[in-house]
């Protein structure tokens, strides 16, 4: 078997056969997003949608979490300048998520740990959601000072259900895959320590399906989903406002925000 192994930044795309593996990284952070994280996802799902070879994605994270949310470290590089928070939210964030709702691959998301904010939408774009016992999900980043872009909250709204998105984005609840489940939005939920394993024989048995029924079916999927396109204008005027830089003042220096 032929293995072929690509790695830019934080991102890593291995292919056996017809199976993909996209593994997000991000050591001592649980796997949160940078920035160019968020690009190394676009030009992942861009290149396996170009594959014909690849019957299969799963998107898993490293170390026993998927993905925490966004590399908040970086935020005071760009966040409080509106334009600048555009470009984030517009070209990079919605450029990986984008590529990844475009793809007529079947993707599966191997959910353990963390899988907060970025990590909830990055698992909306999958097409079925396995997780572990032991997963925890929410995207809490009113205690951050800043609300959940248009796209991404439209996304999360129509995955997770309009009640779970206003829980999490409202009161910063968070839920355990059990919940998760009933509400909808997780397929299965596994005993921890179980969860590669099933994963992978779900996967495997997808790559014995035809190809090109896989591809056709979720162009019709995703078209049973158009509607009008969700507007980004002025969303971003909160950039240079007290409560944002609060928020992530506060963070970066361990304290409790004060709004």
């Amino acid at each position: 078997m032929i293995t072929l192994t690509s790695e830019t930044g934080h991102v890593r795309v291995a292919i056996e056969g017809p199976l993909a593996r996209v593994t997000l990284t991000n050591p001592g952070k649980f796997n949160a997003m940078s920035r160019a994280m968020w690009r190394e996802l676009k030009t992942a799902f861009v290149d396996l949608q170009a594959r014909s070879d690849v019957r299969c994605v799963v998107v898993v994270g490293e170390g026993g979490h998927f993905c925490a949310g966004g590399d908040i470290a970086e935020y005071p590089d760009f966040r409080f300048d509106e334009a600048a928070l555009h470009g984030f939210h517009e070209d990079d964030v919605w450029g990986g998520l984008g590529a990844m709702l475009a793809c007529d691959v079947p993707v599966l998301a191997q959910i353990e740990g963390n899988c907060m904010g970025a990590g909830v939408e990055i698992a909306s774009c999958c097409d079925i959601r396995v997780a572990a016992n032991g997963a925890r999900f929410g995207a809490p980043i009113a205690k951050l000072g800043f609300p959940m872009a248009p796209r991404e909250a439209a996304l999360v709204a129509r995955e997770a259900g309009a009640a779970t998105a206003r829980e999490m984005l409202l009161e910063a609840a968070v839920f355990d895959a059990t919940e998760m489940k009933a509400r909808g939005f997780l397929n299965t939920v596994l005993p921890d320590g179980t969860l590669t394993t099933a994963v992978l024989a779900r996967a495997q048995r997808i790559c014995t399906l035809s190809p090109q029924a896989a591809r056709l079916n979720k162009q019709a999927l995703r078209a049973t989903q158009s509607a009008a396109p969700v507007t980004a204008e002025g969303a971003y005027r909160y950039a240079d406002s007290a409560e944002h830089r609060e928020g992530i003042a506060a963070f970066l220096a361990k304290r409790p925000a004060v709004f």
